[in-house]
C-alpha cells in the first residue's frame, strides 16, 4: 500500500481504494472495499487499513466476513473495527435497520414524530457517541427522539417507553461484560425487549440497510433539532414515584425507624445516584458507597470483570467496606443497574453471598407479603409469579401452598416480560419475575429486570425482618425452605472441540436405548426419569398429548429430564455451540428436613447425569468451574 495509514483521512475513500493491494478473495475484498468506503471513524478505519497493509487476510476475514447477529438481547461484542464487532459502522447499520423496520410498522409520519423513540447509554467507552449516532439516524427519518444526555441505568429505558408511549427504546450497554465490550438492547412498544418475530425482522432490515447514509454520521443534527428532547427531568420523578407506590406506607414508616444500614457498590457503573434517590424515597438510611467503585469508570479498575455473578471477587471491596463500617448487608448492582447481588454477615462472622435463586426465594416471598399489605382485598389466586425453566422452582413450591399461579418461562427476560404483559392484559396480577443470574422484576412498573427496584425492596424487607422479628435474611431464607421445601441448584458448563461433538451428544440422548428413546434412569435404575421435555423436537411427556407447551426451536438444543426425588436437570446449547450448559436442582418436600442429605443427593445425581448422559472423558469435554457464590 502506498499511503501512510496515519494520514489516510486526508484522502477521499474512493482515492484511497485505488492505493490498496487486496487479497484476490472476492468476498473479502468486497468487504474491505465496503469498510473503507463506509467508515468515517479514523481509529477503526486505520485498524482495517493497517491489516490490509500487513496482508493479514485471516484477521480481516474474521472481522469483515462475519456479522454480529441481532437477536432478542440485541447485539453485544468487543469494540474494534469489523462487522463482527461493535463500532460506529455497526451501530449505524443497526440504527438504520431498526429505523426502517419501525417506518414500515408505523407508516404514519405524525405518529413517528409524536411518539418517537427513547435512547440511553451507560458509562462504557463510546457509549455516548454510539447513542448520538443512533439519535442522528432517527432524527433524519423524522422520528421524535428522547435522548438522555447523561448516563442512566438500563431500567430507565423500558420505563420511558411505557411512560411516554414511545414506539421503541434503545440503550447502549454491555451490562456486566468486560471493559472491551459494548452493545445495544432494543425494547419494543410495550416496553419489553423485542422477541420473535421482531428480532428476526430487525435483523433482515439491518442487512437491507448496511450502507451508512452520509447523514447518519452528522452529529450536527443533534444541535437544536425540534424533534430532539432530553426526557430526564420528565422521567426521573415518574420513575421514583412508581417505585415508591410498591412500598406500602407501613413499610416506609418502618424503614424510617430502622437503624439498619447498607453498604452499596455499582461496580463502577451508573446506578449510584439513582440508588441514592431510591433509598431517599423509601426512607431508608443513606447508602454507604464503596468509594473506589461508586463512580462510572469504563476501565473497571478494581475488577477482573464487573459481573455480580462472580460472587466473592465482585463483592470483595464492598465486604471490606462493610466490615469497616460495621454493616451486615452488602448490595451490588451491575454496571447498567438492572441486576442485584446481595451478601449478609452471618452470626458466626462469615459472609454469605446469596445465589440468584436464593434472592428470588426471598423476594418472591416478600412480593406476596407486600401485595397482601398494600391491597385492600387481595386475590392471591389471581396472582402470577414467573421464572425461567433453568431457575429454581422454589416459587412453584410456594405457589402450591399459598395459592398463586406459577408460570415457567423460556430463558431470558425478553420472553418472560412479554409473557407477563400478556398475563396482565388478561386480568392477572403479576407480582414477581426472575431469572437465576440476578435479574428481578418486582411488579409491572416496567417490563424488564430492575436492580434498583429490587435493591430497594430487598432493603425494605431486611429492615422489616430485623425490626419486627429480629431475624436476618439468612434466617428468613431458612424459614422459606422449612415451609416450602429445601431447594438447591448446580450450574456447570462443558465445552467440546467442535459443534458436531455437542450435536452428536443430543442425538445420542434422543436415541439412548433405541430410536426415539430417551434415558430412563441413572445409577442402575436407582433414580428413574419421570418426564422428558425436548424443546428442539416439541416433545413433553408430562402432557397426555406429549406436546410441549413452551416455544419450540429446532435450531437449538434444550432437553429437560424430571426424575424421582424432586430432581430436575436441563441440558441446553445454542445453534452451532461448542458448549453444553447443565442446570440441575433438587426440590425437597416441606417434610424433608435433612437438608444435608438433599445436598448430597443433588451432587450424586448430577455427577451421574454428567457421566452417563454426557460421558465427558469419552467425548473430549472439558468442564468450566462451578459458580462460587458462598
Amino acid at each position: 500500500m502506498s499511503i501512510n495509514v496515519e494520514r489516510h483521512t486526508a484522502i477521499s475513500p474512493l482515492e484511497l481504494m485505488k492505493t490498496l493491494t487486496l487479497s484476490n478473495d472476492e468476498e473479502l475484498d468486497q468487504n474491505i472495499r465496503n469498510w473503507v468506503l463506509w467508515d468515517r471513524n479514523e481509529a477503526t478505519l486505520a485498524q482495517v487499513l493497517t491489516a490490509v497493509h500487513d496482508q493479514d487476510w485471516d484477521a480481516l476475514r474474521i472481522r469483515l466476513c462475519h456479522r454480529l447477529p441481532f437477536g432478542t438481547t440485541g447485539i453485544r461484542g468487543g469494540m474494534r473495527a469489523g462487522f463482527d464487532s461493535v463500532n460506529d459502522v455497526v451501530i449505524i447499520q443497526a440504527a438504520q435497520g431498526i429505523c426502517a423496520y419501525l417506518v414500515d410498522i408505523y407508516p404514519s409520519l405524525q405518529k413517528r414524530s409524536q411518539s418517537g423513540v427513547v435512547i440511553g447509554y451507560d458509562g462504557r467507552y463510546n457509549s455516548k457517541r454510539f447513542s448520538q449516532l443512533m439519535a442522528a439516524v432517527f432524527l433524519n427519518n423524522d422520528f421524535r427522539v428522547y435522548l438522555f444526555r447523561r448516563m442512566v441505568p438500563t431500567p430507565f429505558i423500558p420505563y420511558t417507553v411505557v411512560a411516554l408511549n414511545c414506539l421503541a427504546g434503545l440503550v447502549i450497554t454491555a451490562s456486566h461484560n468486560p471493559k472491551e465490550d459494548n452493545g445495544l438492547k432494543v425494547f419494543w412498544t410495550n416496553g419489553a425487549q423485542v422477541t420473535s418475530p421482531h428480532d428476526k425482522r430487525i435483523h433482515e432490515y439491518i442487512l437491507n440497510n448496511l450502507e451508512p447514509k452520509p447523514s447518519s454520521w452528522e452529529l450536527s443534527a443533534l444541535d437544536d433539532h425540534p424533534l430532539l428532547e432530553d426526557p430526564y427531568r420528565r422521567v426521573y420523578p415518574l420513575f421514583f414515584g412508581s417505585l415508591k407506590k410498591l412500598l406500602p406506607p407501613v413499610y416506609l414508616e418502618n424503614n424510617e425507624c430502622s437503624q439498619l444500614r447498607f453498604v452499596y457498590t455499582p461496580l463502577h457503573g451508573v446506578a449510584f445516584p439513582f440508588m441514592r434517590e431510591a433509598f431517599y424515597q423509601a426512607r431508608l438510611k443513606p447508602l454507604i458507597a464503596v468509594p473506589e467503585q461508586k463512580d462510572p469508570d469504563p476501565e473497571f479498575p478494581t475488577l477482573v470483570r464487573p459481573n455480580p455473578e462472580d460472587g466473592k471477587e465482585a463483592l470483595r471491596l464492598a465486604i471490606v467496606k462493610a466490615e469497616a463500617e460495621h454493616c451486615t448487608i452488602v448490595l451490588a448492582n451491575d454496571p447498567d443497574g438492572d441486576r442485584l447481588a446481595v451478601a449478609e454477615l452471618d452470626p458466626r462472622g462469615r459472609w454469605k453471598i446469596f445465589t440468584g435463586n436464593e434472592l428470588a426465594a426471598l423476594l418472591g416471598w416478600w412480593a406476596l407479603e407486600s401485595y397482601k399489605v398494600r391491597t385492600p382485598k387481595p386475590a392471591v389466586s389471581n396472582c402470577i409469579m414467573i421464572a425461567t425453566m433453568i431457575s429454581s422452582k422454589i416459587l412453584a413450591a410456594m405457589a402450591r401452598v399459598e395459592g398463586f399461579i406459577f408460570v415457567e418461562g423460556m430463558v431470558g427476560f425478553p420472553w418472560m416480560a412479554n409473557r407477563a404483559l400478556e398475563l396482565q392484559n388478561s386480568g392477572r396480577t403479576v407480582l414477581f419475575v426472575f431469572e437465576d443470574c440476578f435479574g428481578y422484576m418486582f411488579g409491572m412498573t416496567l417490563p424488564d429486570k430492575d436492580g434498583i427496584a429490587a435493591a430497594t425492596q430487598l432493603a425494605t424487607m431486611a429492615c422489616y425482618l430485623r425490626s419486627n422479628r429480629n431475624i436476618t435474611l439468612i434466617e428468613k431464607l431458612r424459614e422459606i425452605y422449612d415451609a416450602y421445601g429445601y431447594h438447591e441448584m448446580i450450574s456447570v458448563t462443558y465445552s467440546g472441540d467442535e459443534a458436531d461433538t455437542i450435536s452428536a451428544l443430543y442425538t445420542r440422548l434422543r436415541n439412548f436405548d433405541g430410536e426415539g428413546n430417551y434415558p430412563k434412569c441413572i445409577l442402575d435404575d436407582e433414580f428413574a426419569v419421570v418426564h422428558v421435555r425436548d424443546l428442539t423436537t416439541g416433545l413433553d411427556t408430562s402432557f397426555s398429548d406429549k406436546k410441549a407447551r413452551l416455544p419450540v426451536n429446532p435450531e437449538s438444543n434444550v432437553i429437560t429430564f424430571t426424575f424421582t426425588h424432586g430432581y430436575v436437570v436441563s441440558l441446553r446449547s445454542a445453534p452451532n455451540d461448542f458448549r453444553i450448559k447443565l442446570n440441575a436442582e433438587i426440590a425437597g418436600l416441606p417434610e424433608e428436613k435433612e437438608w444435608d442429605e438433599l445436598h448430597d443427593k443433588l451432587n450424586r445425581m448430577t455427577n451421574a447425569v454428567i457421566e452417563e448422559f454426557l460421558s465427558p472423558e469419552q467425548n473430549g469435554l472439558s468442564q468450566a468451574p462451578y459458580a462460587n457464590y458462598s
